[in-house]
């Protein structure tokens, strides 16, 4: 019996804060694959766990205080994002050397979001107020694929677009 006693809202937005501490990202993970499931967007569900990872990871990393994840469900859209405390808006690189430790994150945001981007939110009385990284996926948008340099990288259901402005 798995009735639901109300029509789900067309509209809804989950924020989740975290303290700077390396089991964010899972944590985030974990809550964004049971919001997304709860409400039927399992094509959605794997990129958008990849990608709030990957920007979430790089908060912990690069930011020195909490973050916020938001999941926002609107006009057949989720926009997911990340505000940090830290000033620096990520700048996207090109593909690193196989064996580098890191730099694969924005990569992978650029190759599997429909559309994303940072913007600073602003410095008052000497204080930064840290910035934000989103990104947008569309229910039913774009064939899943890979390309590139990322095969084995990419969740299946990525939208894999062919762009090249990161790559090598």
């Amino acid at each position: 019996m798995n009735e639901r006693l109300f029509e789900p809202p067309s509209e809804w937005e989950y924020t989740l804060n975290v303290p700077h501490d390396p089991l964010a990202p899972a944590i985030a993970r974990a809550t964004g694959r049971l919001v997304l499931d709860r409400h039927g967007l399992h094509e959605l569900t794997d990129t958008t766990v990849l990608l709030t990872s990957e920007l979430l990871s790089n908060s912990c990393r690069y930011a020195p205080g909490p973050a916020s994840v938001r999941l926002r469900w609107a006009d057949k859209r989720l926009r997911g994002s990340v505000w940090d405390t830290g000033p620096l808006l990520p700048r996207p690189t090109r593909c690193p050397a196989p064996e580098a430790d890191g730099g694969r994150g924005l990569v992978l945001v650029d190759l599997c979001a429909d559309a994303w981007g940072s913007f600073a939110l602003g410095r008052e009385a000497g204080r930064d107020h840290g910035k934000v990284v989103w990104f947008e996926l569309e229910a039913g948008g774009a064939e899943p694929g890979v390309h590139g340099d990322v095969v084995g990288v990419v969740p299946p259901n990525c939208r894999g677009r062919d762009r090249h402005s990161l790559r090598a």
